[in-house]
């Protein structure tokens, strides 16, 4: 079933993001923003569960705007004290996995914010699922300070030297502001199970 902009009307997203407490403030700022931004819009977020860095932030930006905002916690981070303890709801899962793949299919969008190798690995699963036609919806960047600018250039190597299909381009939308993510999320390209035919280059 193909999504189009005219059906996508948001009303969850899963957002990608970091816990480092040390990377510079613009990240933890542009997280609570697109916090406040998604919950003024109605639109519930499943995120990480964690307390601190852009996720701390990001929950902090939705809460004090009177958001729904779901974490999804392994329980031995929850052990170490790690998550949230102020959200609309905390589940605890046993791993990682299981936790990625909550976040994933409990909502209509993905969001990546700047982060480290979690995530990632958890944009890329996204982007892989998508190009299979398993995951349909939309995947924004927000590209604040330009980090992602070095990603953008290596997919779109990818695509140079026949790893890729130059379709597979229309995957994610790149913003560089949070206020811009819900014009991003309702005007993403259409994308179906028909992708399937073009996975393979």
């Amino acid at each position: 079933m193909s999504v189009t902009p005219e059906q996508m009307i948001t009303r969850s997203v899963c957002v990608y993001c970091a816990s480092s407490r040390v990377s510079h403030p613009a990240y933890r700022q542009a997280a609570f923003k697109l916090g406040e931004v998604l919950a003024k819009q109605g639109i519930a977020i499943l995120y990480g569960g964690g307390a601190v860095g852009s996720m701390g932030a990001l929950a902090d930006g939705a809460l004090a705007h009177g958001g729904r905002v779901v974490g999804i916690l392994p329980r031995f981070m929850a052990d170490l004290e790690l998550g949230h303890r102020g959200l609309s709801e905390l589940k605890l899962v046993e791993d990682m996995r299981t936790r990625k793949h909550l976040m994933l299919t409990g909502a209509e969008a993905v969001i990546a914010l700047p982060g480290g190798s979690g995530t990632l690995e958890e944009l890329f699963e996204a982007l892989t699922l998508k190009r299979l036609g398993l995951y349909l919806g939309p995947i924004v960047l927000v590209n604040t300070r330009g980090y992602f600018e070095p990603l953008k250039a290596l997919l779109e190597h990818a695509v140079t030297e026949r790893f890729m299909d130059a379709r597979h381009l229309a995957m994610w939308q790149v913003v560089a502001q949070p206020e811009e993510v819900p014009a991003a999320l309702a005007s993403a390209p259409a994308w179906s199970a028909a992708s399937r035919s073009f996975a393979s280059v």
